[in-house]
């Protein structure tokens, strides 16, 4: 599970990057909110629990570990895409934000509870 969330966590690094150098090349920074949320919840969150994960081998074998990948990874898309919708003035993108920020907050609550319970000196 730690080499897949570093993984992903890079893939998320090249957008967030790719929609910073898009908002500075065009001077419209509308996508700042989305640009901000992938790099934070994408690349930083992800990367630092794939490396919580390689410290702590036992934790990541977890179906806590595996439902937390999934659930962030199937949330942040469907949170960052409605993000978009809403900035740039869709107002129905709103409860694509809703539910993908909502699946987000649980997957990282089952992070939390698994490294709380499986993660031992």
């Amino acid at each position: 599970m730690a080499v897949r969330l570093i993984k992903i966590s890079v893939v998320y690094f090249v957008i967030g990057v790719c929609i910073g150098m898009y908002m500075s090349m065009t001077e419209g920074f509308d996508l700042t909110p989305v640009h901000v949320h992938i790099n934070l919840l994408g690349w930083m969150s992800l990367a630092l629990a794939g490396l919580i994960y390689v410290g702590f081998p036992n934790a990541a074998e977890t179906t806590l570990a595996k439902v937390h990948f999934w659930l962030h990874n199937i949330s942040l898309p469907i949170m960052m895409i409605g993000l978009s919708l809403l900035v740039t003035g869709t107002e129905s993108a709103a409860p694509a934000v809703a539910t993908g920020g909502t699946l987000m907050v649980l997957g990282i609550i089952i992070f939390a509870i698994n490294i709380l319970k499986n993660v031992k000196s």
